[in-house]
């Protein structure tokens, strides 16, 4: 069967946008890394410890000991945060065998922000865009070896808070 020259160059200019939209789409989700799902109704939920409105409060709920002071834990944290409503964290850590990270946001009327558990294996770093009520001090905890390490920033917020 032959096309004609217009059929036939639309066909094929079907065939290669069709083909370049696949490729394209195949290394886009290929280029991220899987997401990490979490079971909202999982029976290891720290429930108590998001309840809490102290950090020993919290630190006792979700490990039941205190942290010490660490400089083998990262805390990366705006010193002024524009919005409160999404102040970026980081925390990472250089202790071996950590088994957990959590973040306390302290003036918040709920002090544990955040809380994660850490495979064996994997490299101790979490990032996330915490809401602030007003300036606080953010406290990042490790757990490593049954021990807990801590590292503590104050944060100012300007916006979405009362700025001081």
């Amino acid at each position: 069967m032959m096309f004609s020259p217009d059929a036939s160059g639309r066909t094929r200019r079907t065939i290669l946008k069709g083909a370049i939209a696949g490729g394209l789409a195949g290394l886009t989700l290929g280029s991220f890394p899987f997401p990490a799902f979490a079971d909202a109704d999982a029976k290891q939920w720290p429930q108590d410890a998001f309840k809490q409105k102290s950090e020993a409060d919290a630190l006792k709920a979700l490990y039941g000991k205190p942290a010490e002071a660490s400089d083998k834990v990262s805390l990366d944290a705006p010193e002024i945060a524009e919005n409160g409503a999404v102040v970026p964290i980081t925390v990472d850590s250089s202790l071996p065998n950590v088994t957990g990270v959590a973040i306390l946001v302290l003036e918040n009327p709920f002090t544990l922000a955040a809380a994660y558990k850490i495979p064996e294996g994997t490299k101790p770093a979490v990032a996330s865009r915490l809401k602030m009520a007003k300036t606080t001090k953010v406290v990042a905890v490790v757990e490593s070896g049954g021990k807990l390490y801590s590292a503590t920033k104050e944060v100012k917020v300007t916006v979405g808070g009362c700025g001081g």
